[in-house]
């Protein structure tokens, strides 16, 4: 499938010519030749919430099983119709935080479906999903054009949810397999090069912003993270989406008075610090930390460890896959990661686990780390 055809009689100046202009597109071709189904794990947990359950139990139940996101089933149309992400929480609060004083009472009894009218009103698009056959690079393109972070592959004969895919495991899969394809020259070219990532209109915050304002800048500059810079420019901290699924864990939603710095003591996991990089290292560099990290972006600093840029993993997926592809999806103002939309599907009330063939229950994933 990644074959290279050379004919008898080339100089070796054109045998160059032809590898690299060859090698240039091999990681798309990579991800042509693959389904999504060789992605989904052998076993995975998937969380579905009938769109009648309560906001407030529902995102208690992401925490409790430990994921971030949950397609939506609509029980009336018997199909997918959305997903409820960390977003959502934060569009909640946003939207209806008055005070310490007072109880969020939107959060407290409105059910999903109840949330979804109120926040979509006429805006109701069909949910953004994949089929198990379809390409990997498929994938990669409609998470990218769609600006979202979360793509369901859904079974078309069975209707089932198998999994959802994500950038960061798109890019793991394809770091399993580097390392026998060739390299394409680009990835020794440096992030200023090449142009990858964003470094104009950064959105950041100080230690001493109150939480409720930096929601609002999630909620306003559509981004997934916020790095957190001191009065000399300085980062020293990141808050991202995932951090404030931490509020719903300590159920502290009701006071979002506190500062960052406050909110970010709550952590529920061991945070090894900020993920950073500068303009200077290469491409294959970057992919290599991101990868390791299983983080979702980084934040380029200067020598003195002031904010520069970001990159996303999207910018990465962008710069490997679909760039050399001469598939431009991306609007390069500040995307510094969007937030997912509310284009995603499936669901029964509570939880149930993933199915890689109809009518087989799998189980938690027990599979170890860099398994595909």
């Amino acid at each position: 499938c990644l074959m290279i055809s050379i004919d008898e009689g080339q100089t070796l100046s054109e045998l160059q010519l032809v590898k690299d202009i060859s090698y240039i597109d091999i990681y798309m071709r990579f991800m042509k030749c693959h389904k999504c189904y060789d992605i989904i794990p052998t076993s995975s947990k998937l969380v579905v919430f009938d769109t009648t359950l309560q906001v407030k139990k529902a995102f208690f139940a992401l925490v409790a099983n430990g994921v971030r996101a949950a397609p939506l089933w609509e029980s009336k149309k018997q199909s997918f119709v959305g997903m409820l992400t960390i977003t959502d929480f934060i569009n909640i609060l946003t939207r209806y935080y008055k005070s310490p004083m007072v109880q969020i009472y939107e959060l407290e009894e409105h059910k999903i479906e109840t949330w979804r009218e109120l926040y979509l009103q006429e805006t109701f698009k069909p949910l953004v999903h994949i089929s198990p056959d379809s390409s990997v690079f498929e994938a990669v393109h409609s998470l990218i054009k769609n600006k979202i972070h979360r793509l369901p592959v859904i079974d078309p004969v069975s209707g089932n949810a198998l999994y959802i895919l994500t950038h960061k495991r798109i890019l793991k899969f394809l770091q399993l397999f580097v390392c026998e394809m060739p390299m394409p020259a680009f990835m020794k070219q440096t992030l200023e090069e090449l142009g990858v990532g964003t470094y104009t209109n950064i959105a950041y915050i100080h230690p001493d912003t109150p939480l409720i304002t930096a929601l609002s800048v999630f909620t306003h500059r559509r981004v997934s993270a916020l790095p957190v810079v001191d009065h000399h420019g300085k980062v020293v901290d990141i808050y991202s989406k995932f951090d404030v699924i931490n509020l719903a864990a300590e159920k502290t939603y009701n006071n979002l008075d506190v500062t960052v710095t406050q909110a970010l003591r709550h952590r529920s996991q061991y945070f090894e610090g900020v993920m950073k990089c500068n303009k200077l290292e290469t491409l294959e560099t970057i992919v290599d930390r991101i990868v390791k990290a299983e983080v979702h972006r980084l934040v380029v600093v200067d020598e003195e460890s002031r904010i520069v840029g970001i990159v996303s993993l999207s910018d990465i997926l962008q710069a490997l896959v679909l760039t050399p592809a001469g598939t431009h999806t991306h609007t390069h103002t500040h995307k510094h990661t969007h937030t997912h939309t509310h284009t995603h599907k499936h669901t029964h009330t509570g939880s149930v686990n993933g199915q890689r063939e109809l009518g087989v229950r799998i189980g938690p994933s027990t599979e170890p780390c860099g398994t595909p």
